[in-house]
């Protein structure tokens, strides 16, 4: 029996958005690259994505308050943490991916019975609230998957119960690994005094930790290199301005956002010199790159100004089933994003208020709200993978790698 779809149980902790000077300078790469956030003037470390074993509960960082406010959130039955991926209170490729996994032992774990049959008939239908939460990115799929393969190795229903919650745990491990890669394979991209572009958020948040796009920022960091970064606001959920900023603040990198119409005339000014984004579905087989909506743009006019162009991903980010970018399931999403904006209302004392929600459009307009675009490979001057950096056409080299 399963027990009835309730709220989030929330938690909150009050941070510093933007630390003191110096937080960021260390002597260890490895703590610089994790993420760590100022709380009561004290660094402490943080993961996206974590499992409460004793509570069968998955607890997120809730990102749709961030920058004004940090809070962690349990989700406590797989319903419950479908939900919190649809809404976007986790997102990112490898964040929702370990979601999916914590989520599909979660309701492992809270089945009752003995009998095979009944448990893998249940097991389905969790494979498939999660799978269904978001369509674009394959990281929950991939995870999943993995899941349910070691699964299939125990015999009873207790076994394969704890089975799930160690490969749900070991596919969040594996993430955490893959981006720390992914910044040893990435940072020798960026030398000193260079000014990168990045979009969205394909950072700590977007991952168990350390991120994607921004791996090689941190190992570059932690290698003593000074580089500014540009932030794209990333309409409509404005992931770039809240999400990124919010990391780079946190670590202390230079960083500015600007608005994602910005960048073309950054460009042509040779004021920017490197690109680096994440995504959230790679077709192994062509090289094509699904992400957040406008990476296609940046692509295009980095091509144009002879800029050179870079994805970072995971292995768990490569669909090898698909073979054409017009076959990726585009996720749209309300039109009610593009038509408004979401904010905090100053509180008392400095600590964050109401967030609301307000509508800048003309009132009578609807609107049209692709989540992704597609890049097509020869747009793309590599990707950053953890086992080095490929052409997008390469990666067959990676099948079979973990």
């Amino acid at each position: 029996m399963q027990r009835p779809n309730r709220r989030p149980q929330w938690f909150r902790t009050w941070f510093e958005p933007n630390p003191p000077p110096g937080l960021g300078d260390s002597n260890s790469s490895r703590s610089l690259q994790e993420m760590n956030v100022t709380l009561r003037g004290q660094r402490q470390h943080h993961r996206t994505v974590s499992f409460d074993a004793l509570a069968n509960a998955v607890v997120l960082i809730e990102q749709r308050l961030l920058p004004h406010d940090f809070r962690l959130v349990k989700t406590r039955d797989y319903r419950e943490t479908a939900e919190a991926i649809t809404t976007m209170i986790v997102r990112g490729a490898g964040a929702i991916g370990a979601t999916a996994a914590y989520g599909l032992a979660q309701g492992a774990r809270a089945f009752r019975g003995s009998r095979l049959d009944r448990f893998e008939k249940h097991i389905e239908t969790v494979y498939q609230t999660l799978k269904d939460a978001r369509p674009t990115a394959v990281d929950p799929v991939n995870a999943m998957n993995a899941v349910r393969e070691e699964m299939s190795m125990g015999e009873t229903v207790s076994e394969r119960q704890d089975i799930a919650f160690a490969a749900a745990s070991r596919f969040a491990e594996e993430d955490v690994e893959h981006c720390r890669a992914l910044g040893e394979h990435g940072a020798s991209l960026i030398q000193d005094g260079m000014r990168v572009l990045t979009h969205c958020n394909a950072g700590w948040l977007a991952f168990v930790d350390i991120g994607t796009a921004t791996a090689p920022m941190y190992a570059a960091q932690a290698a003593g290199r000074k580089f500014h970064v540009y932030c794209d606001e990333t309409r409509p959920r404005c992931q770039g301005a809240s999400l990124t900023a919010w990391e780079l603040a946190q670590q202390g990198i230079s960083h500015q956002i600007i608005a994602d119409s910005a960048a073309g005339f950054l460009m042509s000014r040779g004021e920017i010199d490197l690109v680096i984004v994440g995504s959230d579905r790679v077709l192994g087989k062509t090289g094509e790159v699904a992400n957040k909506i406008g990476t296609y743009t940046k692509a295009v006019l980095a091509h144009r100004h002879g800029i050179p162009f870079y994805v970072a991903i995971p292995l768990s980010t490569i669909d090898w089933e698909l073979g054409s970018g017009l076959e990726i399931p585009i996720e749209d999403r309300s039109g009610d994003e593009v038509l408004g904006a979401w904010g905090v209302i100053p509180g008392k004392g400095g600590k964050p208020g109401k967030r609301t929600y307000v509508r800048i459009a003309n009132p009578t307009s609807t609107a049209r709200n692709p989540g992704f675009d597609v890049t097509p490979p020869e747009l793309i001057t590599g990707i950053i993978t953890p086992h080095g950096i490929l052409k997008p056409k390469a990666l067959s080299k990676l099948r079979g790698k973990r």
